[in-house]
């Protein structure tokens, strides 16, 4: 309930407890077992904040929140409730509430780019390991380098597809790229289809100013995430979650201490936000705790045990409510152990066994005081919630969508120029651009073959023509030398030859015959 400028979750006897709107953007926590009243709690809490003029962001896991729109009615044990309290400001009243739905059937669609999800938060919806995120991280990567803009899961299919059949040349530039990292992420993609999550991803993306609205008399609207289906896929549930919470963080500016939030979110069952989560990224998110709230945000987490919350978050929230921890077992007495170890402790009762034995509806309360420190813990009862509590029927619920502002802004779907027409696109091309080179390379090796056949054939006629031409000179010098024995046959069986040869050869005799007596005449002188 919103009273003096501040919102007053509980009262005992002697004290009111309240959160000092200039110190709500310093986190909180509501904790306790089922059924001890953690949701009246969140629900007082964010009507409150909407009439202090502060929107609020949840989530209705169960369907008992949309009553939220609704005016609250007066029951027996609610009116003895408040008498016990003693609030005569009390009025029952009805808050203005948007619905949203990532299914698009209790709500406003809320979609959101798969790109602007991230690698990582996707890969906690897909559940994959760390060697297949930093490939999904790469094709991210890639498609920002490429300008492959990835707004569904069909763009991301293709994507893949696009990546897979060229990882040869992205491996030395990105880093080591598998099929089977392929193949596990589009196997991944196919289940959370399964789940309806391709409704989640697309256009219009949600505009983070639309949670930040106020109504015309001033009211913060109660954004309420229909979350029933939702939850039924942990994995999904808590990473959309964290995506907000990325959202908030990067996109909105630094404001510094406000007199009250600028919006307060709130995570019902927070111990999936934090389920096997690796060191780096629980480190990722303990500084966005610690650094939001000089944006203007208010984060409240709640979960059955605050063993469900990392310590360095734990040590973030300064505004805390326990209700009663059940404990029977070892594990479960250590839990409320350090529960009431986290509470500044109160010399009046021991915390420890007043977590045990608070009743429904009641709880341990601290909040910051105005130096920023927390107040001693104190045992108090929660105020009743001033809405309806339970949900609306779909003739109510239905036409509190239709009258809102947003009526249409979402629901139609934007159809731009995607990945998967670019990378199709990119895939014929080079397809094309393939076939062209094949059909090039042909045709030059059949023109190659034909220049060669040509050669092979000329050089063929030339060798032809070379022997032809050496066997015709070599029948021409047969002839000519057949023609040279012949001429001199012809001159030696010739009269004259004859005559004249028989003459040399009388000559020849004479001389020889004139010679050899010469030389007995002078042997014999």
């Amino acid at each position: 309930m919103y009273l003096n400028n501040k919102i007053l979750v509980g009262k005992n006897k002697d004290k009111e407890l309240s959160i000092l709107l200039n110190k709500a953007n310093r986190h909180g926590l509501i904790t306790g077992a089922s059924g001890t009243g953690k949701t009246i709690t969140l629900k007082v809490m964010a009507e409150s904040f909407s009439d202090a003029g502060v929107p609020v962001f949840l989530a209705d896991v169960k369907g008992d929140l949309a009553g939220t729109a609704k005016k609250g009615e007066a029951t027996e044990a609610l009116t003895k409730r408040i008498e016990d309290l003693k609030i005569p400001e009390f009025d029952y009243a009805e808050y203005p509430v948007r619905f949203w739905d990532l299914y698009q059937q209790y709500g406003h669609a809320l979609k959101v780019s798969i790109y602007d999800v991230g690698a990582s938060v996707l890969s906690i919806m897909l559940g994959l390991s760390e060697v297949q995120e930093g490939v999904l991280a790469i094709c991210y990567r890639i498609a920002h380098d490429e300008q492959m803009m990835i707004y569904d899961i069909e763009d991301l299919k293709q994507l893949l597809i696009y990546v897979g059949e060229h990882k040869q040349e992205y491996t030395l530039k990105y880093g080591n790229i598998t099929s089977q990292s392929i193949g596990v992420i589009q196997r991944s993609l196919l289940a959370l289809e399964d789940q309806g999550a391709d409704k989640f991803f697309g256009l219009p993306s949600l505009d983070l100013n639309d949670f930040l609205k106020t109504n015309s008399e001033g009211k913060g609207y109660i954004n309420i995430l229909h979350a029933v289906e939702l939850f039924n896929s942990p994995d999904l549930y808590a990473a959309f979650l964290l995506h907000l919470l990325n959202r908030l963080y990067n996109d909105m500016p630094e404001v510094g201490d406000l007199d009250k939030p600028k919006m307060v979110f709130f995570f019902d069952e927070a111990h999936l936000l934090f389920s096997n989560m690796p060191a780096y990224r629980l480190k990722q998110i303990v500084q966005i705790v610690k650094l939001i709230r000089s944006k203007g945000i208010g984060l409240y987490f709640i979960s059955q045990s605050p063993t469900d919350i990392p310590d360095e978050v734990i040590a973030q929230l300064g505004n805390r409510v326990q209700h009663n921890l059940r404990a029977y077992t070892p594990s479960e007495l250590k839990a409320v152990k350090a529960a009431a170890g986290a509470f500044r402790a109160n010399p009046k009762f021991d915390t420890e066994e007043a977590i045990k034995e608070l009743g429904t509806g009641e709880a341990l309360i601290s909040f910051q005081n105005e130096k920023g420190e927390p107040e001693i813990v104190e045992k108090a009862t929660i105020l009743p919630p001033q809405s309806k509590m339970g949900t609306l029927d779909d003739m109510e619920r239905n036409r509190i969508i239709n009258n809102s502002e947003l009526c249409g802004k979402y629901e139609e779907e934007i159809v731009k120029e995607d990945a998967a027409h670019l990378i199709l696109t990119k895939i014929y091309a080079e397809e094309a651009e393939k076939k062209a080179a094949e059909e090039e390379a042909k045709a030059e090796a059949k023109r190659k073959e034909e220049e060669e056949k040509q050669a092979e054939k000329e050089r063929k006629e030339a060798e032809r023509l070379r022997k032809e031409e050496e066997r015709r000179a070599k029948e021409e010098a047969r002839a000519e030398e057949k023609a040279l024995r012949e001429a001199e046959r012809a001159r030696k069986n010739s009269i004259p030859y004859k005559l004249g040869k028989k003459a040399a050869n009388k000559a020849v005799d004479k001389a020889l015959n004139k010679g050899l007596n010469k030389i007995f005449k002078g042997l014999f002188k």
